[in-house]
Parts: structure tokens; C-alpha cells; sequence
């Protein structure tokens, strides 16, 4: 059985999420924006080892913890978009995630498998070149694409709020009730990102 945990973190409480396998005592961390030692403390204490990293996006507010769980579990695959790395070691590229070991970069229709169940990879730009959502069941991991009620914002380098109206197009289209858990503030679903979610209905129209 799958479990999730959100773990608000660092200097703007970025959520980092725990996906845990009660069944294989395995957890997926996606979005290890710091603490990684808090981070570390909370799967050790349920019993749980980290079996990958899922980076929504480069952004320093959701990868600032992967160096130092790397350190402390040796071998992991982080799960990322090509987009979402800082290759070059370019300056006006700093807010994308550093090389790091077990770099597994992947892309629109990916499947990424995780004891029992599958993580779909949704391509979802707009945030930033490379964002992605990660689909787990009935469950999206959003990142800075869709917030309960809002949408990330588009004014960094490589961001496109066009390109964020089709991604948020995309994810309300897809089918049932899903729920929403953004890299920001509370979780939300679907039906009420719909009804609710300005930038969704203006996506929609």
C-alpha cells in the first residue's frame, strides 16, 4: 500500500514529499528541497529506505537537499528532466540542479517502476523548460506547475506562461478526480482546480 507524506522545507517551505511502499518498506522522495537530514530522520524512524529522488524541476528550492541524501545513501537514482541540469555550469543557469551522481534524466511517457505501482512522467513546462508531474495512481505531483488555486510563476529564465496554460490544460483534462499535491502550500484536486483555479479556467477557454 502507498503512503504520502508531505514535508514542508527550507527557507519558503518548499513540500517535499515521502511516497512510501508500506508493503516493500521503500520511499520515493520527490522534491528534496533541503534538510536533508530531517528528511532522512523521517523515513528512518518509519522504517522506510530511499530507493530514488523525483525532481519536479531544477529550481535550488526543490533540489538543495539531494547532494547530502546522496552522501548518505550512496547510489540513488535522482529522476530528472535534461532540461532541469545545469550541464554547462552556465551563471544565468544557477537555479538549475548541479550534476550529481545517478542522474537518470527522463521525459513525456517515461515509467518509472516503484514496487508495485508505476510513476508516469508528464512532461509539463511552463514553470520552466524541463518541469515535469510526476502521476502515481490517483495522485499528481505537480511541482510549480498547478497550486491549489494558483499556477507557478513564469517570470525566470526559460519560463512561458503560454506554455504553462497549455500544461495546466493538460493536467485538468485528465480523466476522474485526481488529487493534486504542488510544490507549494496545500493539496487540492482536480474537480476543484477546475471550478476554482483562475489560471486553469483561462487555460481552458
Amino acid at each position: 500500500m502507498l503512503q504520502i507524506k508531505r514535508m514542508p522545507v527550507g527557507q519558503i517551505g518548499t513540500n517535499c514529499y515521502l511516497l512510501e511502499d508500506s508493503d516493500t518498506k521503500q520511499c520515493a522522495v520527490i522534491d528534496p528541497g533541503d534538510q536533508s537530514d530531517d528528511i532522512a530522520r523521517e523515513m528512518e524512524k518509519a522504517g522506510y529506505t530511499p530507493s530514488m529522488l523525483l525532481i519536479t524541476h531544477g529550481h535550488f528550492d526543490h533540489v538543495l537537499g539531494v547532494p547530502g541524501l546522496l552522501a548518505r545513501y550512496p547510489g540513488l537514482p535522482v529522476y530528472v528532466h535534461e532540461k532541469e541540469v545545469n550541464w554547462q555550469g552556465k551563471g544565468d543557469q544557477y537555479m538549475l540542479l548541479a550534476p550529481v551522481e545517478g542522474i537518470h534524466t527522463v521525459s513525456e511517457g517515461d515509467v518509472i517502476p516503484f514496487g508495485a505501482a508505476e510513476i508516469k512522467v508528464l512532461h509539463t513546462p511552463g514553470h520552466s523548460p524541463g518541469s515535469l508531474t510526476f502521476q502515481v495512481g490517483d495522485v499528481l505531483f505537480c511541482g510549480d506547475t498547478l497550486f491549489a488555486g494558483s499556477c507557478g510563476r513564469t517570470d525566470f529564465v526559460g519560463g512561458s506562461f503560454g506554455t504553462i496554460l497549455q500544461s495546466l490544460k493538460r493536467l485538468v483534462s485528465l480523466e476522474g478526480n485526481l488529487r493534486v499535491c504542488p510544490g507549494h502550500e496545500g493539496t487540492s484536486d482536480l474537480d476543484t482546480e477546475r471550478v476554482r483555479n483562475p489560471f486553469v479556467r483561462q487555460a481552458l477557454q
